[in-house]
């Protein structure tokens, strides 16, 4: 519970965004809302950072890229971006990243016991009584220890879209929770209705 409390608290970090690319052109869909473009790139359940990418079940992320006139800005909400999932009618709404924090996973981040799993005790590699036993075991849960989680909850906060009034351009990571598989999405659209207008994006599944 304590490591949960402070894993949102870290959330509370001020969101820094990702550094833009440089043009609207280079994200897989772009979209315009008065003299707003927003750009987008769907990233499955990859969630990538400045340190790297790590990965979530339980959410999928869009990269966004808002760019504009020079010196331009935007009033940027959560509230503004919506996702439809295979055609779905009612479209997935943003969630806010102190959700997120608890699903995270580092792809690369190993635990220390995970090595030599492969023989049972007593030094035995048959099917000796030995291995039949560790068979039956269940699983063992894997503990990530708080430094790793603290580490993937900052990372990810800083990745998150700024929001309030920006100057453009801005970019960074927005989430909606969706458990299902990547491979079982065939169609996803980005929807924006903010203060710039409206503007629908037809993102690479």
């Amino acid at each position: 519970m304590r490591v949960l409390l402070f894993l949102i608290a870290t959330c509370g970090l001020q969101a820094q965004g990702l550094p833009p690319r440089v043009s609207a052109n280079d994200y897989q869909a772009q979209g315009k809302a008065g003299d707003i473009t927003i750009a987008a790139d769907f990233a499955r359940h990859s969630v990538p950072t400045a340190q790297g990418t790590l990965s979530t079940e339980e959410f999928v992320v869009v990269e966004l890229g808002l760019f504009g006139p020079p010196e331009a800005k935007a009033q940027v909400s959560l509230e503004d971006f919506t996702l439809r999932i295979n055609g779905k009618k009612t479209p997935l709404s943003t969630e806010p990243v102190g959700l997120v924090v608890s699903s995270l996973k580092d792809p690369e981040w190993v635990p220390p016991d995970a090595e030599p799993k492969g023989k049972s005790k007593g030094g035995l590699t048959g099917g000796g009584g030995g291995g039949q036993s560790d068979a039956n075991e269940p699983p063992k849960e894997v503990k990530v220890p708080f430094e790793v989680q603290r580490s993937m909850a900052q990372r990810t906060q800083k990745a998150v879209l700024p929001l309030g009034e920006r100057t453009l351009p801005i970019a960074g990571l927005i989430f909606f929770s969706y458990r299902g598989k990547a491979k079982g999405i065939s169609s996803v659209e980005l929807i924006y209705s903010g203060s710039a207008g409206k503007a629908t994006l037809k993102l690479q599944p």
